[in-house]
């Protein structure tokens, strides 16, 4: 992209001054003066905070002084600054906090129930003040006088809150990707002394986790010269006798590895043993992450985002991750909102004459959002033929795979938040047709072989946000589900069409005939 293009976009999209939007404050000092303006700052740690109150003009207050991490504390606190105000004639005052993880949350909700107007200061604002006065040194007090500087020039933000069930979205979903990812460690270290104790019995299979006999067998036979032993017959009248349901060939392979395996290595009934006892570690979690992944569902169904399921190549899962991070849609003003606070940008130098506009993805940004929408993008890539080929023309143009998916990503937020924000399922020119939300939930649901009373709420709850001009649409699926249910009544499970037929009847789509019964059935 050429420095002009850039310099357009640049001067098009400037704003009317140099502080943070979400951090001015200058219209409110002009309106009651700088000397009638005040600003607590709290500088939190882990039992106890310091504060201070300065005026607009830094006049200090009240001087630098701890407060416990209490209620008697925090009210006392609370107090003196409202005693301070009325001596002071303090006609405003705001209260400006240092995000420290958890620790400031204390300071932050008790001024915030007392009705004070209080913002976050983020620390590296707090560094980049304090370095210009006090270069190498780092104490609490000069930590306030920088933090009085950042918020007089606009760099104490207003948060954005959310209610409580957008927090219980994003605190699910992070402790979901947090399981997996010990789950996927779990998964290395299961092969790795699984290979020591049963060399290549885990190239049998093209999924070891997924498959219903992997590690059953070993859990019952401890090394090659069992399996040997038991024969083809011996293993099917286990995999019988366990109730697993697998191919016959699948234990061919099996017999085959076990003739021709290598010598296991020394100490192998102990490899063997940790193994297992890790797979029962990652079955468990595995457990957890399903039950994980229905309040998720359940939690994005009663969200404006459900309306992402009819993109296709999006599932339950990366729309419940996505809504998480992203929290209300009307926080953002539009999708460069998205990808701006994604850090989805590249960074840029720029001095006189230098020009380095495409440099690497900016680094200060919410990498949980980036890391979100980057893996939307893979599934794109991987599931949807439209982004596929797009992709390919990419690549075969020579173009970085970075490139490739930052620029997916990007294209996914902008159809994202016309989808969330205007309240419309997925339309785009290069597909011939999007996907169905309601069948795609009920898809999830009978994987996750969520309760039925369950499943039929969450349905209910992703209605009340399609389109009523799409609820046709949506229907077609379901019915035809309901059809082929009919037609195999003896074998499905009865609740299935009952809970097809409410939700068809919410949809209102009419009644039709049953073809096997002749009853009448809601379709």
């Amino acid at each position: 992209m050429s420095s002009k293009r850039l310099s357009r976009r640049a001067r098009k999209g400037a704003a009317q001054f140099i502080q943070k939007p979400r951090g001015v404050i200058h219209p409110r000092v002009q309106q009651i003066g700088p000397e009638h303006f005040g600003i607590v700052c709290v500088d939190p740690a882990k039992a106890r905070s310091k504060w201070m109150l300065c005026d607009f003009y830094g006049n200090v207050l009240v001087p630098p002084k701890f407060v416990a991490h209490n209620r008697v504390e925090l009210d006392a606190a609370i107090s003196e600054v409202r005693s301070v105000c009325e001596q002071r004639e303090l006609r405003d005052v705001l209260v400006a906090v240092e995000r420290t993880g958890r620790y400031h949350h204390p300071v932050k909700n008790a001024f915030r129930r007392a009705d004070f107007d209080t913002r976050l200061v983020h620390p590296y604002a707090t560094k980049q003040f304090r370095q210009p006065a006090d270069p190498g040194n780092k104490t609490d007090d000069r930590d306030l006088a920088a933090m009085h500087r950042a918020t007089v020039n606009g760099f104490a933000l207003v948060e954005a809150v959310a209610d409580e069930s957008w927090q219980r979205l994003q605190l699910l979903i992070r402790h979901r990707r947090n399981l997996v990812q010990k789950n996927s460690a779990l998964c290395s270290q299961i092969r790795h002394h699984l290979e020591v104790a049963m060399p290549g019995y885990a190239a049998c299979f093209d999924k070891l986790w997924e498959h219903p006999v992997g590690m059953a067998l070993v859990r019952q036979f401890d090394s090659a010269a069992a399996l040997t032993e038991a024969g083809l017959d011996g293993l099917v009248a286990f995999t019988r006798g366990q109730g697993i349901r697998c191919q016959r060939r699948s234990l061919v392979t099996v017999l085959e590895w076990a003739r021709n395996a290598a010598v296991a290595d020394s100490a192998a009934d102990t490899h063997r043993r940790i193994a297992l006892a890790y797979d029962e570690d990652r079955r468990r979690k595995m457990q957890e992450i399903q039950a994980l992944e229905r309040t998720c569902a359940h939690l994005l169904a009663r969200t404006p985002y459900i309306l992402l399921l009819s993109f296709p190549g999006v599932n339950v899962v990366s729309a419940a991750d996505f809504a998480g991070e992203m929290g209300p849609i009307t926080n953002y003003a539009n999708s460069r909102a998205i990808t701006g606070r994604a850090g989805l940008f590249p960074a840029r130098y720029q001095s006189d004459q230098t020009d380095r506009a495409d440099g690497p993805l900016v680094r200060r940004a919410n990498r949980a959002l980036r890391a979100a929408i980057l893996g939307i993008a893979d599934n794109l890539i991987l599931c949807n033929h439209y982004f596929n080929a797009m992709a390919a023309r990419w690549s075969a143009a020579g173009k970085d795979i970075r490139h490739t998916h930052v620029k997916i990503g990007s294209r996914f937020c902008r159809i994202a938040f016309h989808m969330v924000a205007g309240r419309q399922v997925f339309r785009h020119p290069g597909l011939r047709e999007r996907s169905y939300i309601l069948d795609k939930l009920l898809a999830f649901h009978r994987e996750h072989d969520t309760p039925w009373p369950e499943t039929l709420e969450d349905l209910n709850q992703a209605v009340a946000h399609v389109p009523p001009k799409e609820y046709r649409a949506e229907a077609k699926p379901l019915r035809e589900r309901l059809e082929k249910f009919e037609r195999r009544r003896a074998k499905g499970p009865q609740q299935l069409g009952d809970l097809l037929a409410i939700v068809l009847a919410r949809l209102g789509v009419g009644r039709v005939q049953s073809p096997e019964s002749g009853e009448n059935n809601l379709t």
